[in-house]
């Protein structure tokens, strides 16, 4: 079957912080001609838009900025991340100011993907349903990992400190929020082939995706 006769589609991939979207992700996009879109990528990509800059320079003060004068993502993000006030207020300054233009760069990509011989997209956003994204995906699947591997992933993969990955766990919907908004359940405890062909099979049942 040929891309054309396929059903192009948004599909989202939602979890907890460290659940293996983005493996799985792009798992799939070597397997299949889709779009996959990082929503990590693109909100790295609008900090270095001048109006994006520009205004969280305003907002939050010339710390932020490094000796190149980009934003320092460091610096920005401990004015954000933690349970107090001003934090959790400090966070909603952010994304009211980089979450459109995300948004925007979003829309391009699938815009793009629509009038391409792509099958359609991957969505691979963190906060995906807390920003309204999810509106534009066909199907949301989560993906369902066990916490002691999420918090392995993150401690060992990412370096961060079990704090960190807590602040990020506690900013976004809770697990049980995430699951059911989901339209399916990816198991993701075993193996990346395991997790990776129930969501290859997922995709083929439901939007007719097959490789070529």
């Amino acid at each position: 079957m040929s891309p054309s006769e396929n059903r192009f589609a948004v599909l989202g991939l939602i979890g907890g912080v460290g659940s293996g979207k983005s493996t799985l992700s792009r798992w799939l996009a070597e397997r299949l001609p889709v779009t996959r879109i990082d929503g990590d990528e693109l909100g790295h990509r609008a900090l270095k838009v001048n109006p994006v800059r520009t205004e969280l320079v305003g907002r939050f003060g010339a710390g932020i900025l490094n000796p190149d004068g980009e934003i320092h993502r460091a610096a920005l993000g401990r004015l954000v991340w933690g349970e107090d006030q001003t934090a959790i207020e400090n966070r909603r300054v952010l994304e009211s100011i980089v979450h459109p233009e995300i948004r925007r760069m979003m829309d391009s990509q699938v815009e793009a993907a629509r009038n391409s011989r792509q099958l359609g997209i991957i969505l691979d956003a963190a906060v995906m349903l807390e920003s309204g994204w999810a509106g534009i995906c066909d199907k949301i699947v989560f993906i369902e990992t066990p916490e002691q591997n999420r918090r392995n992933y993150v401690v060992q993969g990412r370096g961060w400190t079990e704090d960190q990955w807590k602040q990020r766990e506690r900013s976004q919907w809770s697990l049980a929020e995430k699951r059911k908004r989901a339209d399916a359940v990816i198991d993701n405890s075993g193996t990346l082939e395991a997790a990776g062909t129930q969501l290859q099979n997922y995709v083929e049942q439901t939007f007719g995706w097959r490789q070529e």
